[in-house]
């Protein structure tokens, strides 16, 4: 049995007896580990109410091998990121962001991924409003998927290959991997220039300064690319919370608005419509 002290990432947290917490940890040396924090429910506990989601800090715990779950001895805090919890569009994004690196992380160490995830943590905790919250959760979000090796193609079409350009309508194919021109998919909602624009802008690690002007078009590309390469028939139960949080943020004044193109082809979370 080693002892391990490495920085680290609360995704998760949840009761385990009267008095103890398991919690589902991302660290910088170890990747994915779940550890039980023993006497975390007391009124007196040593760890003081700081594991909780978003939190990060060093985490010293024994790795018993071959086992799933393990011992923490300690937790020095970091960060606490107390103020993802007071926004919900801030607590939706952070929360389906956790989500997606429990679902896909390892145990082997990726320091990329564990810097990724604090950063958009800290940037849509550090965000002044729901729009900009919201805007730091997708580029987060898709920041994490593209380290993961699934960037959707975004410039060319995922079909014929064509390089498309700027201000051509196109179609979003999630179960192909990307954009697809008009000819290749000629049925579905038409992507608009600019929110395919924004995409890879986010796709590019950028946060769209002000906001995304179509949230709802945005909440929708997430969903359908995630359920369509990364769910494996396990739907990502954040996404619902996430996708209500899209409809509380406007679309930008002057973009002529989502709703007419959303209910035509069934609505933001229509899968006909992106899938």
């Amino acid at each position: 049995m080693a002892l391990a002290t490495t920085r680290a990432l609360v995704l998760q947290s949840f009761p385990y007896s009267e008095t103890s917490k398991v919690l589902r940890l991302y660290t910088q040396d170890h990747g994915l580990r779940s550890v039980m924090a023993k006497g975390a429910l007391r009124p007196k506990s040593r760890y003081g109410g700081v594991l909780e989601p978003f939190t990060e800090g060093t985490a010293t715990f024994y790795i018993k091998e071959g086992r799933d779950l393990h011992t923490l001895s300690g937790f020095d805090l970091v960060r606490s990121r107390q103020g993802l919890g007071r926004s919900l569009v801030g607590f939706a994004g952070a929360s389906l962001l956790a989500e997606v690196v429990i679902r896909t992380g390892t145990e082997d160490p990726h320091p990329a991924l564990y810097e990724t995830l604090a950063q958009a943590w800290d940037a849509v905790a550090g965000a002044g409003g729901p729009a900009r919250a919201l805007a730091a959760s997708l580029a987060g979000a898709w920041s994490v998927v593209v380290l993961l090796g699934f960037e959707p193609q975004a410039g060319a079409c995922v079909h014929c290959g064509r390089e498309l350009a700027d201000d051509e309508p196109v179609r979003f194919d999630a179960s192909a991997g990307g954009v697809a021109c008009t000819h290749c998919r000629p049925a579905g909602r038409v992507l608009d220039p600019e929110s395919r624009a924004e995409l890879r802008r986010m796709l590019n690690g950028e946060i769209p300064e002000g906001g995304v002007a179509r949230p709802r078009t945005q909440g929708a590309l997430l969903k359908a690319f995630l359920e369509a390469q990364l769910a494996q028939d396990r739907p990502f139960r954040a996404l619902e919370l996430f996708l209500e949080s899209t409809a509380m943020v406007p679309a930008r004044p002057g973009e002529g608005g989502e709703g007419a193109g959303d209910e035509a082809e069934g609505g933001p979370e229509g899968r006909g419509a992106l899938a």
